[in-house]
Formats: C-alpha cells, structure tokens, sequence
C-alpha cells in the first residue's frame, strides 16, 4: 500500500509541476462572508501563492469504539485541489501488531483498505457511502490545511450569524455541507457535517453529525493554521470521539 501510495503522490507532483500559481489578492476573497475573510486574513494567505497541493503529517491516536484501547498512530498525506483528490496513508499497531491505511479518493471515488501486518485485510471499503464522506474529508482539509482553497467556486456560502457560516461544496456529481464555526481573533475553531458515514468495517454505515474541533494555531508553511484536532462522531447514545491528532508538518505545491 505505501507503493500505491507514492504512485498516486508521484502522479499529482508531476502534473502540478506544469502548472503556474497565481498569487493570491484581495480580489479573490470579496464574494466570501465576513468570517471567512477574518479567517483568511488570520491564516496570512492573502500574498501567498494559490495552494495547487498540500502535504501533512501528523500524529496521535485513534480507536475504533468506546470498549477499544487507543491505538498510536503517524500519517501522511497529500491533497490535489487541481483535481480535487486526497491520498491519505497511515501507520498504526492494533495489539501489537502493526497495521497500515489507505485512504484514497479521486475521480469522485474514494476507497479506504486497513491490512494487519501488511498481510490482512480488516476493512475494505468503498461505496456511495464512502464517496460522500470522503468529499466531507477533503473540504475538512480545505478549511483546516489549505485555507487559500476557500477561495473556490466549488464552494457556495450562506451568512448563519457573526461566527458562523454553512458552506455548500461541489465535486463532480457529489455535494456536501458543513457548519464552519469561528471565534473573536478570527480563528475557525470547529466544523461540522451531517454528510460522513461512520464504518468500521466497510461494510455497515451509520449516518452521525461529525464534528472536528481545533485548538493550538502554529505557523505552517508561512500559514497559521491550527495544530491540534479531534475527531468526533455525535451518536444518539452519546459523542464519541475517535481521533486526536496533532500537526507535525505541513508543505504547499510539492515544495
């Protein structure tokens, strides 16, 4: 899978690597709400280069439910915004057996394979389940990684309040909506969608409101982006979060 991996980022650096980048004014952000041009002020992108593409790595823990133990964990991934696609690999160890991840998603097609010991497969999943979910993950990735990004016509706003806003995202055939909320100091502090599937499996998927609070803004890149998140599924019984990560490491444009 880490092959597979580097094939797909290979693929993505070298067809960026033809393309001019533009920088960024503040012409491009007058049609966003107020909060989002707070927002993007804040981060410092107004100047820079458009974001073709975005690396990150990070670490932390994950589980797969309330009665399992955490489990460590280090990604890396890298996103394509020319193409709308996301390449997300990432190492772990379950019981002491390690275990590899690959989230893949392009073409409006995402696929998400777990192996134990590089061998066994544990979940395999794909579907139009996966596909909508995934499109949730990379505008996610958009709003936290790549703000620049915002800047899109793929993306409709709509004003709820001072703090907060709905967009409305478009890739391809697939649409997908999230609340972005914001504080004072012109930091998004938190994001949630009602269009992410909870799976463990691949198989079976539950449709919960899927929220990811941020803390910790750092300098990134020559962006202040935030460092630390949570990720959190809000079942009827109770919130369960499944992931906390924290930034190590963000590159733009294959740089």
């Amino acid at each position: 899978m880490k092959r597979k991996y580097k094939n797909l980022v290979r693929e993505g650096l070298n067809r960026i690597s033809n393309l001019k980048s533009n920088l960024i004014t503040d012409q491009d952000t007058q049609h966003l709400p107020e909060a989002v041009k707070r927002y993007l002020l804040y981060t410092g992108i107004i100047g820079k280069e458009r974001i073709l593409s975005v690396m990150a790595i990070t670490t932390g823990q994950i589980r797969s439910g309330e009665d399992s133990g955490w489990m460590q964990l280090r990604s890396e991934q890298h996103n394509f915004f020319d193409t709308s696609s996301r390449f997300y690999y990432i190492r772990a160890k379950k019981a002491g057996i390690p275990a590899v991840g690959l989230h893949s998603y392009h073409d409006e097609t995402a696929t998400m394979v777990i192996k134990l010991a590089g061998l066994f497969t544990i979940v395999d999943a794909k579907g139009p389940e996966m596909n909508r979910g995934e499109t949730v993950t990379l505008f996610n990735d958009m709003c936290f990684l790549a703000p620049g990004t915002l800047i899109s016509p793929d993306i409709t706003w709509e004003t709820i309040d001072n703090m907060t806003v709905k967009a409305t995202f478009i890739n391809g055939n697939i649409n997908i909506s999230a609340l972005l909320y914001f504080n004072d100091q012109g930091e998004l502090i938190n994001f949630r969608s009602n269009d992410r599937f909870e799976t463990t499996d691949g198989k079976i998927y539950k449709n919960y409101p899927w929220t990811t609070p941020v803390s910790e803004y750092k300098y990134f890149g020559g962006f202040r982006l935030a460092s630390k998140a949570d990720v959190i599924y809000h079942r009827p019984e109770g919130d369960f979060c499944y992931g906390k990560f924290r930034m190590e490491l963000i590159k733009y444009n294959g740089r």
